[in-house]
């Protein structure tokens, strides 16, 4: 049975913050670091497949390598380094690092990657076509509209054939960087976690890997084309705040998510639409 709590960003924040308080402030100058060794890593994570993995790590590996950990469901892409950054959460485990690293530059938050651990491949979705080519003129297709997700879900188009990109246009592209676009798509630029509700008022949209199976769809299978793992930028990261990377409870849990049992957990649940990046 999963233990993980889904949580608003006012509960993360607020109580898991004051139960961390309330932790430090029973620790005496001598025993304080000890007693922080032995208190559960509260992790923050989004609920497919990251949560997931972690419950599998609690219930599986943690306790044998003298870890407690607390894994606390966020359904939003602020919350979790939010929650890292004011100290209400330890670690956690939802992005890619051209996501941290805008969300950094963007918010003035300090929040680092530890390891890289899994790849969820994006994809494109559709209720109304099985080929990208059977896409008709005038089409409107729903892209994230977070800055490093838009620029990927872009590039998979344009990987694919369905429209060009400005020369030099990076992982922050955004339809304004669209040079080519002979189908004349419209664009609906949307948060990530709206897009699969979308497919029922869209042609056609550009999903990350978690909501699409959050929302049942199967990458490996319901994609109409999905990115290639082979040198993808995107893996999912552990991160902390900067100047935990070396917090033993975060190297401990760093080593279990890299371990042969995580890596066939992850490729036995997912079936390739979960993909081990170590």
């Amino acid at each position: 049975m999963r233990n993980a709590v889904k949580l608003t960003a006012t509960t993360l924040t607020a109580g898991a913050l004051a139960l961390a308080t309330a932790a430090c402030g029973s620790d005496s100058s001598s025993s304080g670091s000890a007693a922080a060794a032995d208190r559960a890593l509260v992790v923050a994570a989004s609920p497919t497949p990251h949560a997931r993995i972690l419950d599998y790590v609690r219930d599986h590996l943690a306790a044998k390598a003298g870890l407690k950990l607390e894994v606390k469901e966020v359904t939003d892409y602020v919350t979790p380094n939010t929650a890292v950054q004011d100290g209400s959460a330890d670690a956690n485990f939802f992005q890619h690092r051209p996501y941290l690293d805008d969300f950094d530059k963007q918010r003035g938050t300090d929040v680092v990657a530890v390891e890289s651990v899994h790849l969820e491949p994006l994809g494109l979705y559709s209720k109304k076509v099985r080929k990208v080519a059977d896409l008709p003129a005038g089409a409107t297709v729903a892209v994230p509209n977070d800055a490093t997700n838009e620029g990927r879900a872009l590039r998979l188009l344009a990987d694919n054939g369905v429209i060009t990109l400005r020369a030099g246009a990076g992982t922050t592209a955004t339809v304004r960087d669209v040079t080519g676009n002979p189908k004349n798509l419209r664009w609906k630029e949307l948060e990530a976690a709206q897009l699969p509700r979308s497919l029922g008022d869209v042609d056609a949209a550009v999903v990350n890997g978690n909501y699409a199976l959050d929302a049942g769809l199967r990458p490996a299978t319901d994609a109409v084309v999905l990115e290639k793992a082979e040198g993808n930028p995107y893996a999912n990261i552990l991160a902390v705040k900067k100047g935990n990377e070396n917090d033993p409870r975060v190297r401990k849990l760093a080593e279990l998510l890299h371990s042969p049992e995580v890596r066939k957990y992850i490729q036995d649940t997912f079936q390739g639409s979960v993909v081990p990046a170590f």
